[in-house]
């Protein structure tokens, strides 16, 4: 790995000089634009708008639009003087329980090494945050740019966290929000049921990226110059299931089967069918406002079924395929 900053952590009056590496990479297959003929590279010219001209690296800056076709332009002078005080620290401001912050707020990950003899105080602080099970709260400045941050530890070492400040995160406007959808406490119950039937712990090394390998099985066949196979095809959705009631139950006996459990323990005492339910007298139902129109409740089953398909095709696990299969 390569270091892509160099600076220290100021840890109250301590000092610690470190090394920010990326701790994460993309694994895309990455392609390049070419001439379909002969397989040139495509390259592009930066010219400029208003007289047509080709421009250099060193005639370009940074310009911002104030409307009305008029741009301020802002040179490197401009951003020397701006006051970016940790522009070579990451200044500790306080120590917070990780479950306070919002995982939405995290960006991309770095790795701190220590440098020279920063290696007692780096590993003061790492033993210090592990037995307190906080994380610091910190601010730091890369590529002229100032960013929260959070400093915690994993595998022996201080992980940075950039942040998102918190007028960057959206609001979500949604519709359905402001509508009375109503769950009845028999859906409620099944959807219950199929979390617990989905429920275990998470190991990353279960999951593949079955696209990049398809991709990369392709590219193989055609340097190879050998017949390219084509992939095969997806396991298409079944159809759309009016019956919420019944597509949830369908979704734990599928989940049961594919742990290689019997689909029908415990189903005698599951909840009955919603049809079922629908044809009770209407003062029997218990709801405290109209029931939702019949186009959502065919949209929510729609969405329900896609996510508990999502969520059991993520897995890859053999015993999930011979399901798929046996489906």
């Amino acid at each position: 790995m390569r270091a892509i900053w160099k600076g220290a952590v100021s840890f109250g009056l301590v000092s610690i000089a470190v090394k920010l590496y990326s701790a994460t990479e993309e694994k895309d297959i990455r392609f390049h634009q070419v001439h379909r003929t002969d397989g040139g590279r495509i390259k592009y010219q930066r010219t400029c708008s208003v007289d047509g001209e080709v421009v250099s690296f060193d005639d370009i800056a940074k310009g911002y639009d104030v409307g009305g076709g008029e741009m301020v332009i802002l040179t490197d002078e401009d951003f020397a003087e701006l006051p970016l005080s940790t522009s070579r620290a990451i200044d500790v401001l306080e120590f917070v329980p990780s479950e306070q912050i919002d995982p939405i707020l995290f960006a991309k990950a770095y790795y701190l090494e220590p440098e020279g003899q920063a290696a007692k105080p780096y590993v003061l602080l790492r033993d210090a945050l592990r037995d307190a099970d906080r994380v610091a709260i910190v601010k730091i400045a890369i590529r002229q740019r100032e960013q929260l941050a959070t400093l915690r530890v994993r595998d022996d070492v201080l992980v940075l966290n950039t942040m998102m400040w918190p007028d960057e995160v959206r609001t979500p406007e949604f519709g359905f929000l402001d509508d009375d959808i109503e769950t009845r406490p028999a859906e409620l119950a099944m959807a219950s049921s199929l979390i617990d039937s989905m429920a275990g712990s998470f190991k990353p090394e279960e999951f593949t990226d079955n696209y990049r390998a398809a991709l990369q099985e392709v590219i193989d066949a055609k340097v190879e110059g050998r017949e390219v196979v084509q992939p095969e095809e997806a396991e298409e959705a079944p159809a759309a299931a009016i019956d919420l009631m019944a597509a949830l139950k369908a979704s734990v006996e599928r989940a049961k089967k594919a742990r290689g459990e019997n689909p029908s323990e415990g189903t005698d005492t599951a909840p009955p069918p919603a049809k079922k339910a629908s044809t009770a007298p209407r003062a029997s139902a218990k709801r405290t406002s109209p029931a939702a129109p019949a186009k959502k409740a065919a949209s929510a089953s729609k969405k329900t079924t896609a996510a508990s398909k999502a969520a059991s095709a993520r897995k890859t696990t053999p015993a999930a395929k011979a399901a798929k299969k046996s489906a």
